[in-house]
């Protein structure tokens, strides 16, 4: 019998990267793009209305990456979140790979969540380990931020465990479960994570495809204090949106812990 041909999966991916005050980092997240195994069809940078004009560099980019399908917008400054929901509105490709403009991939990112797509053409999204910087230096993550695959659900409630940076998605989930919030300043990447995991099963990466980088003054995470404060906020959304008990339980238990954390917490600094 004559072998049959292995079908070979086209993904048109249309690469996002969310970007204020940081025409800095820009170039080195552009080159990391450029650098890809399995060129995007398009990048899309939306500026937040930074004030540092970056998009003044832009011939500069052009040149230095000619091959580079880059486009530049700017939206009035209200957050990530708007600023990811505008690119991906804008996006032509079927699939969507975010990047923060403080990150960087791996030259075989996207050819890597591309094979498993081609394993597995049933995924709506895939993401993949990553090497964490901090300060300039290495550091491990701690078990409890340990990522995998499949049904993660519950183990995405104690905590974000998918990195924007990490994520390739496709464009259609987003009509599914929603956009980003764009009324959260913080944990909008954990809510719509738990809408995606509670409904969709998550492609996995078991090898290093982003760089991500810490321990500077302008994270999100480092301009709010009380987090978990945000995190009850999702959850408490979220139970509404449920249809299964067992989900429906879990994310109760989750919210009541929580809130004991933001009680806590505010009896032992006087709030």
């Amino acid at each position: 019998m004559p072998n049959k041909k292995k079908t070979i999966l086209i993904v048109n991916i249309s690469v996002v990267i969310p970007t204020y005050k940081r025409g800095h980092l820009l170039p080195r997240a552009l080159r990391s793009v450029a650098c890809q195994s399995y060129p995007p069809q398009e990048v899309l940078v939306i500026d937040d209305g930074s004030h540092d004009n970056p998009h003044t560099l832009l011939p500069i980019w052009r040149k230095a990456y000619p091959d580079l399908p880059l486009r530049y917008t700017v939206v009035p400054h209200r957050g990530v979140s708007q600023a990811r929901n505008v690119g991906i509105r804008q996006a032509q490709g079927d699939w969507i790979a975010l990047l923060d403009s403080d990150d960087t991939w791996l030259p075989h990112k996207l050819r890597a969540q591309i094979n498993l797509l081609q394993q597995h053409p049933h995924l709506q999204i895939v993401h993949g380990e990553e090497i964490w910087i901090r300060n300039g230096r290495r550091v491990n993550p701690r078990k409890i931020h340990r990522k995998s695959g499949g049904e993660i659900f519950f183990s995405c409630l104690s905590r974000c465990v998918i990195s924007p940076s990490a994520a390739l998605i496709k464009k259609s989930l987003f009509d599914h479960v929603g956009m980003f919030a764009e009324d959260l300043p913080v944990c909008e990447d954990y809510d719509l994570w738990l809408r995606v995991t509670a409904r969709y099963p998550v492609g996995f990466v078991a090898q290093a495809i982003v760089i991500k980088y810490g321990g500077h003054a302008d994270q999100l995470s480092r301009q709010y204090v009380a987090i978990d404060c945000y995190r009850a906020l999702v959850l408490s959304r979220l139970l509404r949106q449920l249809a299964g008990e067992q989900q429906r339980r879990a994310t109760l238990a989750e919210l009541q812990r929580k809130i004991n954390i933001v009680l806590r917490g505010c009896v032992k600094h006087g709030g």
